[in-house]
Formats: C-alpha cells, sequence, structure tokens
C-alpha cells in the first residue's frame, strides 16, 4: 500500500475491544507513513514546525476537519511555531489501520 493509498483511504469505525494491529503490521504500514514515530504497536508520534504560531494554528484546524471527518480524533499539542500530533486507537488500546490513515 503507498502513502497515495492510505491517504485516500477512509478509517472504519473500531468497535471497544479491537485488538491493536500486531507488530508487523504496524511495522509495514509505518513504512509507508516515515516521518512518523512509531512506539510499538501503541502510537504514532510527529512534530511539525513553523514559522509562527498563526500557520501553525491553522495547520492544526486543517487537520481537525479532516479528524472530525474521519471520526478518528489525535490528540493534539499547539504551540509558537509548532504543532504535535500523536495518533492511537482507544477502543483498541493501540495502533490500527484507521492511525495510518490519518497520518497519511
Amino acid at each position: 500500500m503507498t502513502v497515495t493509498e492510505l491517504a485516500s483511504a477512509r478509517c472504519e469505525v473500531c468497535a471497544p475491544g479491537t485488538p491493536p494491529l500486531p507488530e508487523e503490521d504496524a511495522a509495514s504500514l509505518s513504512s509507508e507513513v516515515p516521518d512518523w514515530e512509531r512506539d510499538g504497536n501503541l502510537s504514532l508520534h510527529r512534530e511539525f514546525s513553523f514559522p509562527n504560531f498563526g500557520d501553525a494554528f491553522g495547520f492544526v484546524a486543517r487537520v481537525a476537519l479532516i479528524a472530525e471527518a474521519e471520526a478518528h480524533h489525535p490528540d493534539i499539542e499547539l504551540g509558537w511555531g509548532r504543532a504535535s500530533f500523536k495518533l492511537t486507537t482507544h477502543a483498541a488500546s493501540g495502533l490500527t489501520r484507521n492511525d495510518f490513515v490519518l497520518a497519511a
């Protein structure tokens, strides 16, 4: 699967108790979003840098709209010139394909 395929995919509803991805699957999908750091099969992390607060805030707002449309919401930290994101699927207590779709 390429980043383009992941980026055009949609998030799927995960019922509570859904198992997280096995390590092998998480590693494979992680190679498709190489700018994201992976914490095993628990979460993905990425920080973006911007020249000012307004640009960082605008990016966060755009990500929030995508996340809301996908019903898959990252943890977001916003500061002057930076925005960081943590992706995990709470219903799975770890990573699912949804996290990689949103990362793409």
